[in-house]
């Protein structure tokens, strides 16, 4: 007799049905080719021996099976033909860098430092390559440092001008716990020989927050070159956390200094990732290694090595950066952010005059350079928006610097003037395009130009001489391996256009400030051949911060929403960078109700004419991108079809006592007067402030179909914040998935943690918007 077996109903993975697995199988392939586009990183430029110079340009791609980037190196030889013409020789192949934190060329660009951090108490390792070969490897114990801050704000590696010495800033070494054994406490110089302890946990030490946790102290250390010798750089101490270390320039057997940027450390460490409002100084500090005689005093250079503050008139300074002749400092300052304690908000940059001969002095006289624009006349210069700055950013003059800086919904390269403080657009007046500077080439500008449906590409600008006293820039377009992508994603990309919008603030008051009553603008991502009268569904695209900006450049994960057949509205309301000091300054005491009017604005907006279809829009949005997502489907409930909302801000009395900023709770709740009521012991006055602010306090209204994702070891907005709102919604019979990523942080930007957010939400949006 034969066995009859009944077939067993298929089994769907969590959370998915027969037709949502199909869309999921469709939708993941299109994301796979988004994926796989890499970004360029960095890019370096040398002398050749022969005509034309040498590039090298680090790039990343997301590696989904091993959950980590994929680093590689891809060089080049560059030949400036004429002014008309530049020719880029890609090598055959990139190389990949596997388990490197950072790569450093040398100042002539004949050595290459790499630094792989440890993994655990393993030891840190440097290598000094020169062109063909590994010329030195130097491994130091974690009981000298642990890893090398390689965060891009802490970061801080220099080598000296003869290329002897390199200074860097690493984690400080461990600290020693308390051992335990059977028998109790074990003394430190016991002779206790019990095999049976184990090592207690001591005192709890604060860190700075977000994306920090597990990180010590950063302290600033220099190697030899030659002989792998560590030494810290003494006289600093515990009260500072150090980064963005340089040499400063020096004289024969006068005693070498340090500039580096300190960051206070002796109270409470607020969380300091994306936040310019922690204050900070310059710093100078003897050197170690260098050789110095003794002070005709008598005193040895050694005696005193306390390090010199050198901008004690200024809140904030960071990235410093000498001139080529080294009798300049240029430094940034986000002091507009310290004074309002806006996390970040409109910069400046100020110069000090350096003595090679002389000890640098606290009191050195502070140069404005570009100073803080409040309210910038239509299409001129907004104020100074730079999150980096080139090692080398000079031409050969001398005194200009290159930068790239918001201007509006768009990143553009600007000169700088440094002795008369002139700035100018370089890069396409003309161009909605972002631009951003990779590396100086001469007096040639290596860039990358991107839209929200062009992917990166390689542009050489070359500075033209004219007989007026003015000069231009020419661009030339770069063929390069990087650029490439998909026929499937070039297609679908070749489909879509878009535009910045400009849109009027409704409901002026007479209290606002002129640069608070200014337009302000969004980005609009479309299909080229889309009708007025049928229109694809809208998703309004919403950044965070709120004091950030979506610029006008290629984002992998928009451009697959968009590609899936949406418009995209992606809204820089008021209080977002790029715009002056004014509108940056007019949000903070009315989030929740200005920034949340002006999406509405913007969406009835692309309604009014033509361009959207009232029954199909959709609201995305991550941290006040969430906080903005939350309080519009609670606002106004029968606007979205759905909403995904990324680490939601959605109950600000929860946030402050939990969050690594308590302190934006307080500035952006009640603007001015937040930074004097600033408490850990939160009253209940100010809770109750903080919720009538909060989008839960409109929970009750929502009806919107909601996507909560959530990174489980995010300190900026912690997870039972969204939660806590996902729970009501579901409480009050709204429709709601909750993904949780358990080892992700705030951004939620692990490869594969970013690829299933993504897909999900398309999925999701293809559920409800189409």
């Amino acid at each position: 007799m034969n066995n009859v077996r009944a077939s067993s109903p298929k089994e769907f993975p969590l959370g998915l049905d027969a037709s949502t697995e199909e869309e999921y199988s469709s939708q993941s392939s299109l994301l796979q080719d988004f994926t796989s586009i890499p970004t360029i990183d960095k890019a370096w430029t040398f002398t050749s021996d022969g005509e034309g110079s040498q590039g090298m340009f680090s790039i990343s791609q997301p590696n989904l099976l091993a959950n980590k980037k994929r680093r590689y190196i891809l060089s080049c030889h560059i030949s400036k033909e004429s002014t008309d013409g530049v020719d880029f020789q890609w090598a055959a192949f990139p190389i990949e860098m596997s388990n490197v934190s950072l790569m450093i060329p040398s100042p002539s660009g004949s050595k290459l430092l790499v630094v792989r951090n440890p993994e655990n108490d393993s030891p840190t390792k440097f290598e000094i390559w020169g062109q063909s070969l590994v010329e030195k490897e130097f491994l130091v114990p974690a009981s000298v440092h642990g890893s090398v801050y390689s965060d891009g704000w802490f970061e801080g590696i220099s080598w000296n001008n003869d290329e002897t010495l390199i200074a860097y800033v690493a984690e400080e070494p461990a600290p020693s716990k308390p051992t335990f054994t059977t028998f109790g406490y074990k003394k430190e110089n016991s002779t206790d020989k019990e095999c049976g302890k184990w090592k207690g946990q001591g005192d709890w030490e604060e860190e700075w927050g977000e994306t920090y946790a597990g990180k010590r102290q950063p302290a600033l250390f220099t190697i030899n070159v030659n002989s792998g010798e560590v030494r810290p750089v003494e006289g600093i101490g515990k009260s500072l956390s150090v980064g963005q270390v340089v040499w400063a320039p020096s004289t024969v057997g006068l005693q070498q200094y340090l500039v580096f940027v300190g960051w206070p450390s002796d109270a409470r460490k607020l969380g300091i990732k994306y936040c310019y409002n922690r204050p900070c100084a310059l710093y100078a500090v003897r050197a170690p290694f260098s050789k110095s005689d003794i002070h005709q005093s008598g005193t040895h250079p050694a005696d005193n090595v306390s390090p010199i503050k050198l901008t004690q008139s200024i809140s904030s300074a960071y990235f410093p950066r000498f001139s080529p002749d080294g009798k300049l400092l240029l430094f940034l300052s986000a002091r507009s952010s310290v004074d309002s304690w806006a996390h970040s908000a409109t910069g400046s940059l100020h110069r000090i005059d350096w003595s090679f001969n002389e000890k640098p002095t606290p009191d050195a006289k502070i140069i404005d350079v570009v100073p803080v624009v409040m309210c910038p006349e239509d299409g001129c210069f907004p104020g100074l928006y730079c999150y980096n700055v080139l090692s080398r950013p000079w031409i050969s003059d001398g005194y200009t610097m290159i930068l790239s800086s918001i201007w509006g919904s768009t990143q553009v390269i600007i000169s700088v003037n440094v002795i008369s403080g002139n700035v100018s657009r370089i890069s396409l007046g003309d161009s909605s395009f972002s631009w951003n500077v990779l590396a100086l080439d001469g007096d040639n500008i290596i860039a990358v130009c991107s839209s929200p449906v062009d992917v990166p590409a390689i542009k050489y600008g070359s500075f033209v001489r004219k007989e007026s006293a003015e000069a231009s820039w020419s661009w030339l377009d770069v063929s390069s391996p990087i650029s490439r992508c998909s026929e499937k994603v070039t297609s679908l990309l070749s489909s879509r256009q878009f535009s910045i919008m400009t849109i009027p603030v409704r409901d002026i008051s007479e209290n606002l400030t002129k640069g608070a009553g200014k337009p302000y603008e969004a980005i609009f991502v479309s299909s080229k051949s889309q009708s007025r009268n049928v229109c694809d569904p809208l998703i309004v695209v919403l950044h965070g911060g709120p004091h950030s900006v979506s610029l006008s450049s290629f984002s992998t994960s928009l451009a697959f929403l968009s590609s899936l057949g949406y418009s995209l509205l992606i809204v820089n309301y008021r209080g977002s960078l790029g715009f002056g000091e004014e509108a940056v300054q007019s949000l903070p005491g009315k989030i929740g109700s200005q920034d949340v009017n002006d999406v509405l604005a913007a969406i009835d907006h692309v309604i009014e004419v033509g361009l959207a279809d009232p029954s199909k829009i959709a609201v995305l949005g991550g941290s006040h991108g969430g906080f903005l997502t939350t309080h519009l489907i609670g606002q106004a409930p029968d606007k979205f079809a759905a909403a995904v909302a990324r680490n939601p801000v959605c109950n600000l009395a929860l946030m402050v006592g939990t969050s690594d900023i308590p302190d934006w709770c307080y500035a952006e709740t009640f603007g001015d007067e937040g930074k004097s009521i600033f408490t850990e012991a939160t009253s209940v006055e100010h809770l109750d402030a903080f919720y009538r602010k909060s989008p839960i306090s409109h929970v009750s209204k929502v009806k919107t179909p909601t996507l909560v994702l959530l990174g489980a070891k995010d300190l900026r907005v912690p997870m039972s914040i969204g939660l806590q709102y996902a729970r009501a919604l579901k409480e009050k019979g709204v429709e709601v998935k909750v993904i949780v990523f358990p080892e992700d942080t705030h951004a939620i930007d692990r490869p594969q943690s970013d690829f299933e957010s993504f897909l999900n939400i398309g999925v999701w949006f293809k559920k409800y918007c189409k």
